[in-house]
């Protein structure tokens, strides 16, 4: 297979990503606007679709750690890439089927490295970039996100406390409006650039741009109308998670949820760290329902959640390994592992059309027991 054709198809296949990175994620901006009715849900992903495509245009640190430290650049191949994408657009596809809100980053992340370590060896993956820039803000960012949420819940409770309910709600619904526009702002910061870098390193991999070098402008603009329209057709399954399935969420803890998601992932954009947006929204979301007197929170969504975040990038690695290492046998293996990931994905989505979740009942969550409700203490 010529090396420019097979350029072309890691490309086009890295932005299939980046698409089923926008539906995947839109819950992490709109869900609890969508749940609060601060906005309609096709106005929310439409919204939010636009936003993601100019916060795409914000900033390229992500991108160029994703790119020149995250693989050894000068080890790595195209097909290796190709191989690490297919894992993380399968696990994406996946735990968009059972309705998790696993993390996309980490899926893109451990196809990556599994890809790269079975092809090209463990000295390939930079090991201290994975632990100081991935796994320890992986920990920290949801709980930080979710104490911040926690206490601006509690405040915004005890500062409202003797308003009308009425104009309490209809007043954090305006607020919510404009927090999920800063969340979608900032996913389109964050995960965006991860493409970008992906497609950067397949240039500088191939040979097209010189190591070390940002994502070109097309780069950019490709990457950000990808998460757009991805954005913009609506992960529902996860949207009706998120909003209605981990806490029942009220307009103050939505806009509690979304400002601290805001201010932690446009901190970690700035500084580099390509923090998971669905661990970040996830935990604000959680400590939202914390912040509550008698909010009851579902905690066997949130272990589900937890599980499928602790098992994302070690079962994309997992597949990516194995893709990357047939794909690297050579055009035969790179054309199999094409026809079975379009075989496999295709799949997933005719089963999801079984029980659809559109705009219409992404509201409805299935009535099921909780586990345990959680009381805050404050």
């Amino acid at each position: 297979m010529d090396l420019s054709f097979l350029v072309v198809v890691v490309i086009v296949t890295a932005l299939v990503f980046d698409f089923t990175n926008g539906f995947h994620d839109t819950a992490n901006a709109m869900a609890t606007s969508i749940a609060t009715g601060a906005l309609k849900p096709k106005v929310a992903v439409g919204l939010s679709a636009v936003l993601n495509l100019v916060g795409a245009f914000v900033s390229t640190e992500v991108a160029k750690t994703i790119s020149s430290g995250l693989v050894d650049d000068t080890k790595v191949t195209v097909p290796i890439i190709f191989g690490g994408l297919v894992g993380a657009i399968l696990w994406n596809l996946l735990t968009w089927y059972v309705g998790l809100p696993s993390s996309s980053s980490h899926a893109l992340f451990g196809g990556l490295i599994g890809a790269t370590w079975i092809a090209a060896g463990s000295g390939a993956v930079n090991f201290g970039t994975v632990v100081q820039k991935i796994i320890v803000p992986a920990v920290a960012a949801p709980i930080v996100a979710g104490v911040v949420a926690l206490l601006g819940t509690y405040l915004a409770y005890r500062i409202t406390a003797r308003a009308r309910k009425k104009s309490v709600d209809d007043g954090f619904r305006v607020g919510q409006i404009a927090s999920a526009s800063l969340v979608s702002l900032a996913h389109g910061t964050g995960d965006a650039q991860k493409t970008m870098g992906i497609i950067t390193l397949v240039l500088i991999t191939s040979g097209s741009l010189a190591q070390g070098s940002r994502p070109p402008l097309w780069v950019i603009f490709a990457a950000g109308l990808a998460i757009a329209a991805g954005t913009y057709l609506g992960g529902w399954r996860i949207i009706r998670t998120m909003g209605k399935g981990l806490t029942e969420i009220e307009s103050p803890q939505g806009f509690a949820a979304e400002t601290s998601s805001t201010a932690v992932l446009l901190a970690s954009s700035h500084l580099g760290f390509p923090l998971s947006t669905t661990q970040v929204c996830s935990g604000s979301i959680l400590g939202a329902g914390l912040g509550k007197r008698l909010a009851e929170v579902r905690w066997t969504v949130a272990g589900r959640m937890a599980l499928a975040w602790l098992f994302t990038l070690p079962a994309a690695a997992i597949v990516g390994a194995l893709a990357g290492r047939v794909a690297n046998s050579g055009n035969l293996g790179v054309a199999l592992i094409a026809v079975l990931a379009v075989l496999a994905g295709g799949g997933i989505y005719l089963a999801s059309r079984r029980k659809p979740v559109t705009s219409a009942n992404v509201n409805e969550y299935p009535s099921t027991p909780a586990a345990a409700s959680a009381t805050a203490a404050v």
